[in-house]
């Protein structure tokens, strides 16, 4: 595996496959890897000649200091696993490489931005607009890997493709789960024992809704969610919405003819951790 920690150094390294018409596929990561990331890396590997995978906690998608200074790190088990598991390049850059100067750029995502995580985390897609495009112009690759589990992520950046004509492929990947059910995060590393105890309740609660979406009303539902999740000492219920898969809009009423996904952030004490479930495909 190379690992390059300059723009200019993967570039050129990336122009030698390209001038062989290799095709690159990139999966960007905050590190703190898992078994989640690795499936992205996995399908990277199928469907690609040269993986790149990037390694960068980008401090402008974080709007709690703290939560930034939390956030796990574990740099060289991280390229341990790369590695292992096949990675051909790893992008380990700094903060002065991919923020030489202030970023001022402000993106509209519409409504797409303002609801669930854009509510409780202001300013965080633009921050990750700020860093995604970065990484894409840094790699411009073939194809881009991201996972279910940053759902409302997943559709911001669709968006962002398309709204400033990227010719990237955005590849959706599915949750991957611990066999309790608990999605793999890198906050989960964070947990006390009694946390990661509690914790796989987020997905049993929204498992029972998939069970309930038609025989219930959405306010029934939103009331049991609630009703669950704060039972527990330890759990807090951010917020739970049910919307459409592919717009995000907010649904009032459900019908077979829209397919509609739950999302969910809870906090587990101070660990925030976001869930989702496809209700109606």
């Amino acid at each position: 595996m190379k690992k390059y920690t300059t723009i200019k150094s993967l570039q050129s390294a990336l122009t030698e496959y390209r001038s062989k018409n290799y095709q690159i596929g990139f999966v960007p990561t905050m590190g703190a890897l898992h078994k989640g990331h690795l499936s992205l890396l996995k399908k990277c590997l199928t469907e690609d000649d040269i993986s790149v995978v990037s390694i960068y906690v980008n401090p402008s998608q974080f709007n709690d200091k703290k939560d930034f200074r939390n956030y796990p790190r574990n740099f060289q088990s991280d390229l341990d696993l790369l590695e292992k598991n096949g990675c051909h390049i790893a992008f380990l850059p700094s903060d002065n490489e991919m923020y030489p100067s202030a970023d001022t750029r402000a993106f509209d995502f519409g409504m797409m931005g303002t609801i669930m995580e854009g509510k409780y985390r202001p300013g965080h897609f633009n921050g990750v607009a700020q860093i995604v495009t970065k990484l894409f112009d840094a790699v411009n690759p073939h194809r881009a890997y991201f996972g279910r589990k940053d759902y409302q992520q997943l559709a911001i950046i669709r968006k962002l493709i398309h709204d400033l004509n990227y010719s990237i492929e955005i590849a959706e990947c599915p949750i991957v789960r611990e066999s309790d059910g608990l999605a793999m995060s890198s906050r989960n590393a964070l947990l006390t024992s009694n946390q990661r105890r509690v914790a796989p309740l987020i997905y049993e609660t929204l498992y029972k809704v998939r069970d309930m979406i038609y025989r219930n009303d959405i306010p029934t539902i939103n009331s049991f969610v609630q009703a669950t999740i704060n039972a527990s000492s330890l759990l807090k219920l951010e917020y739970f919405q049910i919307v459409d898969t592919f717009t995000l809009s907010q649904i009032t009423e459900l019908t077979p003819e829209i397919p509609s996904t739950a999302c969910i952030a809870v906090f587990v004490d101070s660990i925030r951790l976001i869930d989702n479930i496809q209700l109606i495909s």
